[in-house]
């Protein structure tokens, strides 16, 4: 049944023997340490201060076992936040209910396929630089001309961005996880039988409709379905973006230099295109999304809210306390559901508040494919893809450690990593030596890869999950306008100083430190909504 209709909709009754009472479940110790910590500082605050007028509760009334503990729980949390809605409370339950289930099957398998579309987008970018050089031999453009096969390729990307983000706090999350990669790898297939330049062109620009919308889909569902103490996980996705890069180049050293110019970048671009089928086929096949219970909760289907995470308790062979009747109890019945969604201006305030146009600075940072420029063997080039691949994973691992250390969390890792890199970028400038670029590759590499991955968790984790795909939408699309710009400032400027977009580059990463050091708010040891 789940291969034949992949988007059912499921109700608490396709899982039996999920469910159990919440005085006899097994909550997650760290939810239980954090209670019985409030609960005994509000129990001394209670005996200091005599003028406190509400009385203790009873014995047990306010376990983490009971819905009065549970509430106690979440009205803690909503004072933090400083929202709280039908929507914040239920939303807090479900975050709860997800953290006591914890991390299993269901969220690996999420973790390896959300993977893919971080692998997709980078494969699919250098895969488009590696294929420049053929479509010169093959349809005549200069090598300077030719660049706009990428500007083609970033307005696709503009408009799987946007497009998808928005569809996704629309649509569900569940049809854009899936059509995204579907897209990319028709198209991707599509591209190595391109028959003219401009008609390759539009193949790479609707291929990039559905590679756009990957990481910014992907990251929001993610982000729904961890439990709370695994949040860490949303900046590791980023790991699988260098091996994207590594597959690409190793496609491609097995292709370009063994076939005339004008065939091998078919077979790369074949190549590249089956691999990415594959993984929709993954995806759609293999594996059965179930929709996202913050979705489902802003859009008032909040049976089907519950059912999901039953889904996920019995994908994960475990159980769950969570039912409708404690959602109502804890953020109104659903007589008043239509409260349960937030409004259109609810949204758009809440994006003021936390969203600033400057946290997509620091996407301005461009592929270095037109750093080594000089003649080099073929061998040569493949290897040092490959190398600077391998690098840049060690740089997620250590993003994935630093988000959650105190004082420095989020906004330090990010602003750090981006610092470093732009001063690494201008280092560019000293040496053409071979040696030399390639070690500052790396290490520019590396650092990169620690400000992607904190950038693409923090940016969904700032967002509620009504417009969190909208949002992560749009900062996607600006990083893929500076995406577009680049090729440009390179054929224009760097015509006349080669050096010019290099400084360009380095000055935006200096700018985008500066930005990051007055971001509002640091998202770790904080549940999103």
């Amino acid at each position: 049944m789940v291969f034949l209709n992949p988007f059912r909709k499921h109700d608490v009754s396709d899982f039996e023997g999920v469910y159990v009472p919440l005085a006899n479940s097994q909550r997650h110790h760290s939810v239980v340490a954090a209670h019985n910590d409030r609960k005994n500082s509000l129990t001394k605050d209670m005996s200091d201060e005599k003028d406190i007028e509400s009385p203790p509760s009873p014995e047990n009334s306010d376990s983490a076992y009971t819905v009065e503990g549970l509430r106690r729980e979440i009205e803690l949390d909503l004072s933090a936040s400083g929202h709280d809605t039908a929507y914040d409370r239920k939303s807090k339950v479900i975050n709860k209910a997800i953290q006591d289930i914890g991390m299993g099957s269901y969220q690996w398998s999420l973790f390896i396929l959300c993977g893919f579309g971080w692998l997709a987008d980078n494969m699919w970018l250098q895969g488009v630089a590696l294929t420049l050089p053929g479509l010169t031999a093959r349809f005549g453009p200069s090598e300077t001309h030719v660049r706009y096969t990428t500007c083609a390729t970033f307005i696709g990307l503009c408009i799987g961005a946007s497009f998808w983000g928005v569809a996704s706090d629309i649509i569900g999350r569940r049809l854009a996880f899936n059509a995204t990669l579907f897209i990319a790898g028709v198209f991707g297939l599509a591209v190595g039988g391109g028959n003219s330049w401009v008609g390759t062109c539009g193949l790479f620009a609707a291929l990039g409709v559905g590679v756009g919308g990957n990481l910014p889909v992907d990251g929001a569902l993610f982000l729904e379905f961890l439990p709370f103490a695994s949040s860490g996980l949303l900046t590791l996705l980023s790991v699988w973006w260098p091996v994207g890069q590594l597959i690409a180049s190793l496609v491609g050293w097995g292709f370009l230099p063994n076939y005339p110019d004008d065939e091998g970048w078919r077979y790369l671009d074949i190549t590249l295109g089956g691999i990415t089928f594959v993984m929709f086929m993954c995806r759609f096949f293999l594996f059965h999304l179930y929709e996202s219970p913050k979705f489902l909760l802003s859009r008032g289907r909040q049976a089907e809210a519950v059912a999901t995470v039953h889904g996920i308790a019995y994908k994960n062979k475990k159980t769950t306390w969570l039912s409708e009747d404690i959602l109502n109890k804890i953020g109104g019945t659903a007589v008043v559901e239509e409260k349960q969604q937030l409004s259109f201006s609810e949204i758009m305030s809440r994006n003021l508040e936390k969203f600033s146009t400057q946290r997509i600075k620091p996407l301005f940072a461009t592929r270095q494919l037109g750093l080594m420029n000089q003649p080099t063997a073929p061998s040569i080039v493949y290897r040092n893809y490959a190398i600077t691949s391998i690098v840049g994973v060690p740089g997620s691992l250590i993003a994935y450690y630093t988000v959650n250390i105190k004082y420095i969390g989020r906004k330090g890792t990010i602003a750090a990593s981006t610092l470093i890199t732009g001063i690494l970028v201008f280092c560019f400038t000293i040496s053409s030596d071979p040696d030399f670029q390639l070690g500052f590759t790396c290490l520019e590499a590396f650092f990169q890869n620690v400000m992607y991955g904190v950038l693409y968790a923090y940016t969904p984790e700032v967002f509620p999950a009504p417009n969190r795909g909208t949002g992560t939408g749009i900062a996607s699309c600006l990083n893929r306008i500076a995406g577009l710009c680049a090729p440009i400032v390179a054929v224009n400027a760097g015509q006349s100083n080669p050096k010019a977009p290099i400084y360009a580059s380095g000055g935006l990463f200096l700018a985008a430190f500066v930005a990051m050091c007055f971001f509002p708010i640091e998202t770790r040891d904080k549940q999103s909504l």
